[in-house]
């Protein structure tokens, strides 16, 4: 007797898309803050030379734009392009942007961004869409939040390897090598995609298109309705004198936001009544999780930073033959070279005309590091900062079959939380991580020698644990409770709160150097959490009522 299949054929052309998708997108993010700071002159491989606040602005709002596009992807593929033709369009865009970022240009590095984005918008509510659909049949239905598990530990396997090629490239062959290999993973991973559905068919028969709703406006008339209107208020927010959240880049995205928002609350409005509260409980999570994004995407940017400037990175001695021979090691020297002066927290000191000081000086590594542990041969070999962006990918492909295992446990004893309380907990839990971060800064004297990276792998340990809580979840709860005929445009919406979640990652980031006592940030971080989780559980009775009567 042959044994009944739990998952579809699908889920694994799917995953595999998805992880060379995530592969590319992570492998580009693991070096972009990095990149954007680093030096842009007296060394072989320069970056672009931002400043630290620049850097944070840019890529908070990279993060926001690449999940707030997906609003419009998700609305092209329910009603004009279906989900197949939108993820091999999204594919291409990226391909070409991560290819475009090898150029060592400013215009050019914005235009790739610029492709990235829009790449994203088409590829990211779509393919995760698609995984939905697959689970519609009933045979697959109960077991659609394993799926979605399953299917996220995917996207952390190309997350996780991303970074060791990421280092290799850009320490051996420059940045430019570094973001053309994210490029031909995106490619690799469209190749897959289609040679895939060639057993597995239900892919093709789950990509139709959805009949519009008599109530639903038609594409023109949300372009009137909602872009130009986004597009109008976005400009506004750029232009109005000073600014209101401290960037104008800040200013004009949230003022995007705002009639994006507002047509998601517009849909309760026209929807029928067995629609209306399934679509409430979507949008109440949405405006929770976005602190979860907020705090969670600071991976790229606040903890980079700390990764760069304050841990101890150093290569152990057992394994240094083992990196010398993989070209792992990063080498920085005593020798003094033309380098720009900064101070204890690693900020540019700045001359009587607002510009960089250029002072000889060892590698900025030794700045925190007391003379007497300086090597008598003059040179370290390090850690690649960017492969501490593997410890959360690589934890969730530890962690997900123990999450899954568990959840499995508590269902075979009827003790399994509802799919809103385990992103409560997530929540919870990610506030935990940032007390961590807290009790880090106290251990290494506010920065002021380096600390262990014990402490980076602890926080990314315990905020995985969140993250699997919350963001699978947060995937199946959408898929659940999404009306049929909008679905990819309620995976958009999930993809905007993760948008504006990021955005404000960008503005958390920027304050880095507003604290003297590094302590604080991540204090707030933990705040903002709580705030976050007593929010969901005063809505909890409401939202496990609604998903039990819609699943």
């Amino acid at each position: 007797m042959t044994k009944e299949r739990k998952h579809p054929k699908g889920l694994m052309v799917l995953f595999f898309t998805e992880m060379w998708e995530r592969f590319g997108f992570y492998l580009m993010l693991g070096i972009f803050t990095l990149y954007m700071i680093g030096e842009n002159t007296g060394i072989d491989f320069p970056g672009m030379g931002f400043t630290d606040e620049k850097a944070a602005d840019i890529y908070g709002t990279y993060l926001a734009l690449v999940y707030l596009t997906p609003f419009f992807g998700g609305l092209l593929a329910d009603r004009v392009l279906g989900y197949r033709k939108s993820i091999t369009i999204g594919g291409v865009l990226m391909a070409a942007g991560y290819i475009g970022l090898s150029f060592h240009s400013e215009t050019i590095f914005y235009i790739s961004l610029l492709l990235v984005i829009v790449g994203n918008g088409f590829f990211k509510p779509n393919i995760s869409a698609l995984v939905g659909r697959l689970y519609d049949n009933d045979k697959y239905r109960a077991h659609k939040d394993s799926g979605f598990n399953i299917f996220y530990m995917g996207i952390n396997v190309g997350a996780f390897v991303s970074n060791f090629v990421a280092a290799y490239l850009r320490i051996n062959y420059g940045w430019g090598w570094a973001f053309a290999a994210a490029g031909v993973g995106m490619l690799l991973g469209l190749v897959w995609f289609w040679s895939g559905q060639g057993f597995a068919k239900d892919i093709k028969e789950a990509d139709y298109l959805s009949p519009a709703g008599k109530d639903d406006m038609s594409l023109m008339g949300i372009l009137l309705k909602l872009f130009v209107p986004a597009v109008i208020a976005a400009i506004l927010g750029w232009m109005i004198p000073g600014t209101i959240f401290g960037a104008n880049s800040t200013d004009a995205f949230l003022f995007f936001s705002i009639p994006v928002v507002i047509f998601y609350i517009n849909l309760v409005r026209s929807a029928p009544q067995n629609e209306k509260e399934p679509i409430k409980a979507l949008l109440a999570v949405m405006g929770v999780v976005v602190i979860f994004w907020a705090i969670f995407h600071q991976n790229g940017s606040a903890l980079t930073l700390w990764a760069e400037r304050y841990t101890a990175r150093e290569v152990p001695k057992p394994i240094q033959k083992v990196t010398d021979a993989l070209s792992f090691n990063q080498v920085v020297t005593t020798q003094p070279r033309e380098r720009v002066e900064k101070d204890a927290h690693g900020i540019p000191v700045l001359d009587e005309s607002g510009k960089p000081k250029v002072t000889m000086g060892p590698d900025p590594y030794f700045d925190n590091l007391p003379k007497e542990e300086w090597p008598e041969s003059g040179q370290l070999k390090l850690v690649s900062t960017e492969l501490f962006q593997s410890i959360n990918p690589g934890f969730i492909i530890l962690f997900t079959p123990l999450v899954v295992g568990f959840f499995g446990f508590l269902a075979r004893r009827g003790k399994e939380p509802s799919t809103p309380a385990k992103i409560g907990y997530g929540l919870l839990i990610t506030a935990l991580s940032s007390l961590v971060m807290v009790a880090a800064v106290i251990a290494s004297k506010n920065g002021a020698v380096k600390a262990s990276a014990a402490w980076l792998f602890g926080t990314y340990a315990v905020i995985t644990v969140g993250e699997l809580f919350l963001s699978p979840m947060g995937l199946s709860l959408v898929s659940k409770l999404s009306p049929p005929r909008i679905v990819a445009l309620m995976m958009g919406g999930w993809f905007l709160s993760t948008s504006i979640g990021n955005k404000l990652s960008g503005v958390l980031s920027g304050l880095w150097n507003f604290y003297e006592n590094k302590a604080y940030f991540f204090l707030t971080n933990a705040l903002l959490a709580m705030v976050a989780v007593v929010g969901i559980f005063i809505l909890l009775p409401w939202l496990k009522r609604v998903v039990k009567e819609n699943s």
